[in-house]
């Protein structure tokens, strides 16, 4: 089977895009695997289906590079936007929904694109962390030294952590700095650090406000590059209106056969 592909990434998270608007493609864990394989496929963070639904303008199905299906994309949710947009679907504003509900999103006049992510609640905050679900699981880890943590390693260690088991959770190293934060992910279906985490980003904007309350705007840097998060708070543990602003860029397109 030979299937046509598109190749997007959003501030260094990169996916593999496909039109299945006919239905015609159905892959195993295994043939997605291979596809985001760096060495032996085309390379990518994830995988995602872009199919017809009822309703909305697509339903985006998203894949990690191991093969599993995965909850919400933030930086995936916002390439899918642009491949909508590229194929000629939508224009400057796409309604779709993602396995964990409807979203919205609108493509600004500088190419960025702005995602409504959902609502979050049950924000749990202990003394060096927090752990929210910003549409995937996130630990937030506070440091002082972002860049220099051992990501992999200890990431990799909370991730599997009996409390998380079986599904386990993507960890987040953030470092406050004089304007906004830095973050750094380790995420859970690929296994290692990624350039940038759109939920991991959102998780980390809104852990940062702790028990404030009001309308806030955070500007983030991860390795991919910069990335921004509004949302109110009405009550300290949940915020609503949560919209991840970032780029999403076409890399390249091709066939491949399976």
């Amino acid at each position: 089977m030979n299937i046509h592909f598109h190749k997007y990434q959003g501030t260094g998270n990169d996916f593999i895009l496909l039109d299945n608007r006919d239905g015609n493609i159905t892959l195993t864990t295994g043939q997605v695997a291979h596809l985001c394989d760096r060495r032996f496929g085309i390379g990518a963070d994830g995988l995602m289906l872009l199919q017809r639904e009822e309703g909305y303008d697509f339903r985006m199905v998203y894949f990690n590079s191991d093969g599993s299906e995965s909850t919400m994309c933030g930086n995936g949710g916002r390439c899918i936007t642009a491949f909508a947009r590229d194929l000629g679907i939508i224009t400057s504003e796409a309604k779709f929904i993602a396995i964990d509900g409807p979203h919205q999103a609108t493509i600004n006049s500088d190419d960025t694109i702005s995602l409504h992510m959902q609502d979050v609640n049950d924000i749990q905050v202990f003394a060096d962390h927090c752990i929210l679900n910003t549409g995937s699981p996130h630990y937030v880890l506070w440091t002082n030294d972002a860049k220099g943590e051992d990501v992999f390693q200890k990431g990799r260690s909370i991730r599997h952590q009996a409390e998380f088991e079986p599904k386990g959770i993507n960890v987040n190293f953030v470092q406050k700095m004089d304007e906004g934060i830095y973050v750094r992910t380790y995420e859970r279906g690929v296994e290692d650090e990624t350039y940038s985490c759109g939920t991991g980003v959102t998780a980390a904007a809104v852990a940062n406000t702790c028990s404030a309350l009001g309308a806030f705007s955070t500007h983030i840097e991860t390795p991919g590059g910069k990335l921004n998060v509004s949302f109110t708070k009405d009550a300290p543990g949940s915020a609503r209106n949560v919209v991840l602003t970032g780029s999403a860029k076409f890399v390249f397109k091709g066939e491949v056969s399976i």
